[in-house]
């Protein structure tokens, strides 16, 4: 196969055809500044089939979207090495991908041409800066394995929007920064297997990784840094948000990230799930008005600083292990009308070392399952939730195991169960052992209006109440 490769800037533009060197003089000077449009020259650089374009250190300025056609430019990346900065002026994305796959990641479902011609499109080591309210960064359409690396979105709207249908999406080491939409978008897109990992996703107002509707599996998000994606005065919102509203999003795994700010933001949350989806089959919805989706992992993250750190609501499968949680406003953990969920070995604390940014012990954190069944909460420590009925409540719940949880020094109930069935609670210290000026009045574990529940040993400072 011919080589070819372009670069653009130290005042050539060149374009190499195997051992044959064909040259286009251009004004790169102006080029490279900033004030000169460089749309046309980088869109004819495309346009050629050149494959590789090279930009070298200099502000590119853009009126328009590059779009890459892969069915007809063949296979296309971007480079900048880390010096080079797009600055779009128009509305909708800097680089847009299109390519022509309309099958799944099953080999078999495969048209030669998107191997011969569309694999891999990449976008590695630029700056991409918007100069419109509707400037995006990188959208991606029919693409597969779309590669963006080492690439810095910024004052932008969405930073890489996924439209459509695209598989095995690779997101790596990016910084995803100050935009006024979306960080990573999943717009009502088909695509399974996508992956982000090793990126820095802050003050994107819309929020930080968002997937509403379409059909997404197989994502995975890993050893990131999400931060304060969301806007005081902008619709609620969340760091990770999931929504399977019009759509189904599931076998999601969340891990290792710092996922934290901004409490000042009503109704933020630092993770998101709406599992109510839309599928034409009855035996899925399982009698239900929408699915629950879910097949959810968030395993190893450390979670601060929001009104509620994660919201569940109408998931089905979704486990909760060794996270580290404080500074939830609102509560630690909300599940509503969700099954199969999974609360083990995670640190639910208050932790002196925060009384920082004035908040004086502002927030109540705390766990609330409400209208949910069939779910396990075992070997957490819960600590210092101030300010609420109970540190720990279930309300209208059925069939839940909580064992081998310490629920210590925290206003109000320890473990309140309201209108709960056939649940077991066992081998759980829940007491509080603060000076008594602060200590609680209330009981360590109070039932109210249960049925066929089963208490076994505990230990509790302020013994049990059942009314």
């Amino acid at each position: 196969m011919t080589t070819r490769c372009i670069t653009v800037g130290v005042g050539l533009l060149a374009m190499a055809f195997a051992s044959v060197e064909l040259k286009a003089e251009v004004n790169l000077t102006a080029l490279k500044d900033g004030k000169a449009d460089a749309a046309p020259v980088i869109q004819a650089a495309v346009d050629s089939g050149s494959g590789a374009i090279h930009l070298e250190r200099g502000d590119y300025r853009l009126s328009k979207t590059i779009v890459v056609d892969l069915a007809k430019t063949g296979f296309t990346s971007f480079s900048g090495s880390g010096v080079a900065r797009l600055i779009m002026e128009g509305g909708g994305p800097a680089i847009r991908f299109i390519g022509t796959h309309t099958g799944s990641a099953d080999p078999g479902t495969f048209k030669p041409e998107v191997w011969q011609k569309e694999r891999m499109p990449l976008v590695d080591g630029i700056e991409i800066i918007g100069k419109h309210p509707e400037a995006d960064g990188i959208a991606a359409d029919g693409t597969m394995q779309l590669t963006i690396t080492r690439t810095t979105v910024r004052d932008c709207r969405h930073g890489i929007h996924l439209i459509n249908r695209n598989r095995n999406v690779a997101i790596s080491d990016c910084h995803l920064y100050q935009n006024s939409g979306i960080g990573v978008f999943y717009d009502n897109v088909n695509l399974h297997q996508s992956n982000i990992s090793g990126c820095h996703i802050s003050y994107c107002n819309g929020g930080g990784v968002v997937s509403h509707g379409g059909n997404v599996r197989n994502l995975h998000i890993g050893t990131c840094d999400i931060e304060s994606n969301m806007a005081a005065d902008a619709p609620p919102t969340a760091n990770v948000w999931l929504d399977s509203t019009g759509g189904s999003i599931g076998e999601v795994a969340i891990t290792g990230c710092t996922i934290q700010h901004s409490s000042k933001a009503p109704g933020c949350a630092n993770i998101r799930v709406n599992g109510a989806g839309d599928d034409a089959s009855l035996e899925r919805r399982e009698g239900r008005r929408t699915t629950r989706e879910g097949n959810i992992s968030i395993t190893g993250n450390v979670f601060s600083d929001v009104q509620i750190n994660v919201h569940l609501t109408d998931a089905r499968g979704v486990t909760i292990t060794g996270n580290t949680f404080w500074e939830g406003f609102e509560h630690d953990l909300l599940v509503e009308r969700c099954n199969q969920v999974v609360v083990g070995h995670n640190n639910f604390d208050r932790n002196p070392r925060y009384l920082v940014n004035g908040f004086d012990n502002a927030e109540c954190n705390g766990l609330v399952f409400r209208d949910s069944s069939d779910c396990m909460i075992s070997s957490n420590i819960i600590n210092g939730v101030w300010k609420k009925a109970a540190a720990l409540h279930l309300t209208s719940c059925d069939r839940f195991n909580v064992a081998g949880n310490s629920i210590l020094d925290s206003d109000g109930v320890g473990l309140l169960l309201e209108q709960t069935r056939n649940t077991l609670v066992a081998d759980n210290i829940i007491r509080d052992d603060r000076p008594s000026e602060k200590r609680s009045a209330e009981p360590s574990l109070k039932l109210v209006g249960n049925d066929g529940n089963v208490i076994g040993s505990n230990v509790l400072g302020n013994g049990r109440k059942v009314e």
